[in-house]
């Protein structure tokens, strides 16, 4: 599972609410369609962590990077 892009984890976590809606999912089912959805959360989580992550880098002119940290402009 840890191999799915995000999208396809966000289809599939997609396609299993629908299923859990539909309310004609026998329990056994439920629970391991449930069981799944959380898992998929979780993989979803840690791969818009690690993206923020990414996104917060600032590449400075000699081309080190660092950490992006929003400072308060002071008026």
């Amino acid at each position: 599972m840890k191999n799915l892009t995000f999208e396809t984890a966000l289809e599939k976590l997609e396609t299993i609410i629908k299923e859990l809606e539909n309310g004609e999912t026998p329990l056994e089912d439920a629970i391991k369609k449930y069981t799944e959805a959380m898992n998929l959360v979780k993989l979803c989580e840690e791969k818009l962590d690690k993206a923020t992550k990414q996104v917060n880098k600032i590449v400075n002119e000699d081309g080190s990077v660092k950490d992006f940290k929003e400072t308060e402009e002071k008026e």
